[in-house]
């Protein structure tokens, strides 16, 4: 009797010690992760979605803001050769699609809106640019550009199309402003020309240099769009300036600046032309750097009142002047300097 006492007093003992271990020792459940999915890019097609190849030819297209040049945009058009040409850019929608579709003969124009460093990163957005025989940047914002698309995969098609397949590549605005080897990032805001003259080093002066688009024809170039309309003469020269003295543009730096309805077609050997209605404006340094170019005080850069030399070219409806961006030689405009006395453009 005491034996089966016992017994079942360790038996109720063990069920007992057995029931706090299996409490004690439960593992949780693994928990899974799914994987990101890719973003979604928002693209608008007009025309035949099946990729054709054509004899593209090169170039570039340089407009100035505000309405587009009919005529430009159809000599862009033209060296599609009916190809595919596509539009980038970081807002807005297909305003482009129609208009460039029917205006000349191409196989389809798409809009592709990457507004993020992960679109541009996509392969599948990438392979779109690359499978271009024109591609058009849009206007919208500079920084935009230059905060989402450079070192991506988008970065990488671009200069694709531009060094390897050597198709025509333009842009309006801010489209325009990326397009030299410097460009004006805009990254803390609009800088105008009392700004930059008044303080090189303003907030608002922004500059990046070579590492972004490279486009031969545009080294040691930096562009700027809504030129005489926004008075952006002095901002001009003044990222002139700051490229010589902090990126490198020791030698020669060059300026392009465009008016609003106006463009510049530069074909692949150079040779540009300007369309529209109002004029472009080609600037180079003439000899040595500013003499005063530091921050908080006044630019000076008078190198004898001969700091820049200028040349302008008024824009017509069939293309006016002859510029060459190789040699840096006009035709068909007027030619002045600019200097600037204790930040007085001149």
């Amino acid at each position: 009797m005491f034996k089966l006492l016992q017994l079942s007093l360790s038996c109720l003992l063990m069920s007992s010690c057995s029931k706090e271990v299996t409490v004690t020792d439960t593992v949780p459940a693994a928990t899974t992760v799914s994987a990101k999915p890719a973003p979604s890019v928002v693209t608008y097609l007009t025309g035949d979605a099946a990729d054709v190849t054509t004899a593209a030819t090169g170039g570039l297209l340089l407009m100035g803001g505000s309405t587009d040049v009919d005529a430009a945009i159809a000599w862009f058009l033209q060296r599609a050769a009916g190809g595919d040409v596509v539009v980038i850019r970081s807002s807005g929608a297909d305003g482009y699609n129609t208009y460039m579709y029917n205006m000349v003969a191409v196989n389809s124009v798409e809009t592709i809106i990457i507004d993020s460093r992960e679109k541009a990163s996509l392969a599948t957005v990438a392979d779109k640019i690359r499978n271009a025989e024109a591609l058009f940047i849009a206007g919208g914002d500079q920084w935009n550009y230059v905060n989402y698309w450079k070192n991506t995969a988008t970065e990488d098609a671009i200069n694709y199309l531009i060094n390897t397949k050597k198709v025509t590549v333009g842009g309006t605005s801010a489209g325009l402003a990326v397009l030299g080897s410097a460009y004006y990032s805009a990254a803390t805001g609009s800088a105008t020309s009392a700004q930059a003259l008044a303080n090189p080093y303003h907030k608002y002066v922004t500059l990046g240099a070579n590492d972004f688009i490279n486009a031969p024809l545009l080294a040691n170039t930096i562009t700027d769009s809504h030129y005489s309309q926004r008075t952006r003469q002095g901002r001009h020269i003044t990222f002139m300036a700051r490229l010589m003295k902090d990126f490198g543009y020791t030698t020669t730096v060059k300026g392009i600046g465009i008016d609003e309805q106006t463009a510049v077609c530069i074909d692949a050997t150079g040779i540009g032309k300007v369309y529209g209605l109002n004029n472009a404006y080609f600037l180079k340094n003439t000899t040595l750097a500013a003499e005063t170019c530091v921050s908080g005080s006044p630019l000076t850069w008078n190198r004898n009142a001969q700091a820049i030399s200028a040349y302008r070219i008024a824009g017509s409806a069939t293309g006016n002047g002859s510029f060459n961006a190789g040699n840096w030689t006009f035709s068909g405009g007027t030619s002045y300097f600019y200097y600037v006395n204790n930040g007085v453009l001149f």
